[in-house]
């Protein structure tokens, strides 16, 4: 059998999933970096393969997935390793309500939005809305000329507030939104995460299955995007943001950065 191929880029949230699975699942791969400060993933040639222009995405025989979910599932298909199947969680953890990528952009507060402004994310929305604009306007992204239509305008939106060129009442939105997602994401971690723990130390329970390839992800990118940078400073960062965790919280926590799947994800103990 040939080898899967994963499209991914350290640093991505959701590519860090199928990393974590590969090596729980026993399965050996081939690895194609997509440069996301580049805006490689909105290349036309990459949008042929995955017209969402997103990671991670992988390939297999002729057959390709394009969605963290079917990515995962499909992996765990091929895989003669025995997991936990999804539940819920899976959906949940997914839900723009706890986004991960809008928590590296969130701000509450014009101090907040300081920070985030003078920071990489208005460096890498910066870059990517250029790269962007240039396939956009090739003679190759013709086709896809909706997408790049609306991406344009979606990312324009954030970089106008993060630079300082938005309404008041945009701002105020971005705000709200913002502080509805931090609302979300405290609850996902100390609430909803510890009630799908029954056996443990993981959702899957002894050893990760299905959920805690997705909520693993997750929650490094949470811890990072509070302080972390490290695997060992995830509980403090997470505490400082939340308030104590749950002892079955932390427990998954220092479950997972044990773990070879984990360092094959955060290479160096380096969260993202």
């Amino acid at each position: 059998m040939t080898k899967p191929v994963v499209y991914t880029f350290p640093g991505s949230i959701w590519a860090a999933a199928p990393h974590l699975a590969l090596v729980e699942l026993g399965i050996d791969a081939e690895y194609e970096v997509v440069n996301l400060v580049e805006g490689a993933n909105f290349d036309p040639e990459f949008l042929k393969l995955n017209p969402n222009a997103t990671l991670p995405t992988l390939t297999h025989e002729g057959k390709s997935f394009t969605s963290t979910d079917a990515v995962i599932n499909y992996l765990v298909s091929i895989s003669s390793v025995e997991v936990a199947p999804k539940t819920s969680i899976t959906t949940a953890v997914h839900s723009e309500k706890v986004d991960p990528n809008f928590a590296f952009v969130a701000a509450r507060n014009e101090e907040e939005l300081a920070k985030v402004s003078g920071g990489f994310a208005n460096v890498f929305m910066t870059t990517r809305l250029g790269h962007l604009k240039k396939y956009a306007a090739s003679d190759e992204g013709q086709a896809h000329k909706t997408f790049y239509d609306q991406k344009i305008a979606s990312i324009s939106q954030v970089q106008a507030l993060l630079n300082g060129q938005a309404s008041d009442r945009d701002k105020q939105g971005y705000f709200a939104r913002s502080t509805d997602l931090w609302v979300s994401t405290k609850d996902f971690a100390v609430e909803t995460l510890p009630g799908a723990i029954t056996v443990g130390p993981f959702i899957g329970g002894a050893r990760p299955g299905v959920d805690d390839f997705h909520v693993g992800a997750w929650l490094a990118r949470i811890a990072s995007v509070v302080g972390a940078k490290k695997s060992e400073e995830g509980i403090g960062a997470l505490e400082n943001a939340f308030g104590p965790l749950p002892d079955k919280v932390k427990a998954y926590w220092n479950a997972w950065i044990k773990r070879e799947s984990w360092v094959n994800a955060y290479p160096d103990q380096a969260l993202h």
